[in-house]
């Protein structure tokens, strides 16, 4: 595995890495736009196609995806298709909806509804217990492309009737990069004892898994992705991280180091406003050295976690409400720069969407892509990846000015700590959940799990 390096050094040099031509990179500033790419290179797949999510939902964009995937291994055999998702997610339903099957029981009946033709449908137990942490990966491996966005699939994600999760879409064109994540997936996951074919019954529940599954993570804890000497030619080097876990995670590392190179300017999406300490230093760094940083957050409203006031109460609803205190007091404790016009706070809304933007972008020329929430669950809990981009040369400035302005198109400048609601101000069942969560310091729980 080839680390990168120049007649400078550079703070990423030990990172192995991988360059390509800017030609080779897309950058989708829509969710209708990277639906119609997504489907098209399924339908139009020769070879492989490896998708890792969170998971894939029995809903209409679900269904669609799944019914392409059966439809193209149906006209190209040759295919090798396998998708993994998040074991326990899989087989339970929606938070907050009541009880339900899990999506395990339609991956069952679309294979039966397709057989004899088989792909492979994997759930990926990265923790005996769901809270405890779950497979976050993101990135697509069709062919010798590389779809990475922080969408899962389901309806909103694929603004299939009209309301979508707004997120970040990025498509690489290169053939190492996409054997070296699409190697990770089968060599490292698929081949792992704790996982499991969820088209097969009985499945071995976590009980039964726990210790390959502690195995799993042991390794989950130290792997990288592998990538040959040759490191390729073009203007952009692009390093494949991954993270689990608090020691030794490569992806967290690498974001706080990213951060602490900023000269001039730092962007930064998050769609939960809950923060791990060590990113909360580093910005509070950045801002005395005069760096300028904008963050964009989901407005509560834009939460996928949102219920309306005359919605019938569930606790997940308290979740945005929580996340919008934290942005306050980050707000009040940084009220010197927010003057000063060194912090910029950007609410995003956009209509009955929400939000689920991540990602870092740090003097025009450095580029976080990356599933990670930027908070402590994923900071610590879950297996997470991501894409840096390093552009020395500014061959991608112009496709990451024109996302950030469609980014920022739909939000406005929060003016200051006291133009957020106090708690007081929320609905009743709310702010008396909220309350009492800080009464008994269980709040501080949630924060590190949720």
């Amino acid at each position: 595995m080839q680390s990168v390096t120049n007649s400078e050094n550079h703070w990423y040099d030990s990172l192995a890495g991988r360059t390509v031509r800017a030609d080779n990179i897309d950058v989708i500033t829509d969710t209708a736009g990277y639906r119609q790419r997504l489907l098209d290179l399924i339908k139009n797949a020769t070879r492989r196609i490896h998708l890792a999510a969170l998971y894939l939902q029995d809903d209409e964009a679900g269904r669609a995806v799944l019914h392409a995937l059966y439809q193209a291994k149906q006209q190209r055999p040759e295919l090798d298709i396998q998708v993994l998702v998040d074991f326990h997610r899989a087989q339970r339903g929606l938070i907050g909806k009541g009880p339900q099957i899990g999506n395990d029981q339609f991956y069952r009946d679309l294979a039966q509804q397709y057989a004899p033709v088989e792909i492979g449908i994997h759930g990926v137990p990265v923790k005996s217990r769901e809270w405890a942490g779950v497979l976050h990966l993101k990135g697509f491996v069709i062919d010798d492309t590389v779809v990475y966005s922080g969408a899962s699939i389901n309806d909103v994600y694929l603004g299939w009737n009209g309301r979508y999760r707004y997120d970040r879409y990025h498509l690489i064109h290169d053939v190492v990069l996409a054997d070296s994540l699409s190697s990770f997936l089968t060599q490292d996951l698929i081949a792992s004892d704790a996982v499991v074919s969820l088209l097969h019954l009985p499945i071995a529940n976590a009980k039964a898994l726990r210790r390959s599954i502690k195995q799993l993570k042991m390794r989950l804890s130290r792997a990288r992705y592998q990538l040959p000497d040759d490191i390729g030619d073009g203007e952009v080097t692009i390093f494949p991280l991954l993270g689990l876990g608090r020691q030794g995670n490569q992806l967290n590392r690498t974001i706080i180091n990213l951060l602490l190179s900023a000269e001039k300017r730092v962007f930064i999406c998050t769609p939960y406003f809950n923060l791990p300490s060590q990113l909360t230093s580093v910005i509070g760094k950045l801002l005395k050295r005069g760096v300028e940083v904008q963050i964009v957050v989901g407005d509560k409203t834009a939460n996928d976690f949102y219920m309306p006031p005359e919605a019938e109460f569930s606790p997940v609803g308290a979740l945005p409400y929580l996340y919008e205190q934290n942005l306050k007091r980050f707000a009040k404790r940084h009220q010197r720069s927010i003057d000063k016009g060194l912090l910029d706070l950007r609410l995003w809304w956009h209509e009955d969407n929400s939000y689920h933007l991540k990602g870092i972008q740090v003097d025009d020329h450095a580029y976080l892509l990356t599933g990670n929430n930027l908070n402590p669950r994923a900071w610590a809990l879950d297996l997470e990846n991501g894409l840096m981009l390093i552009d020395q040369q500014g061959a991608l400035q112009s496709k990451f000015a024109d996302e950030r302005a469609c980014i920022l198109q739909n939000t406005t400048r929060l003016q200051g700590h006291g133009c957020i609601e106090p708690v007081d101000k929320y609905p009743a069942q709310i702010a008396k959940l909220l309350k009492r969560l800080k009464r008994l310091r269980a709040d501080l729980l949630l924060k590190r799990v949720l």
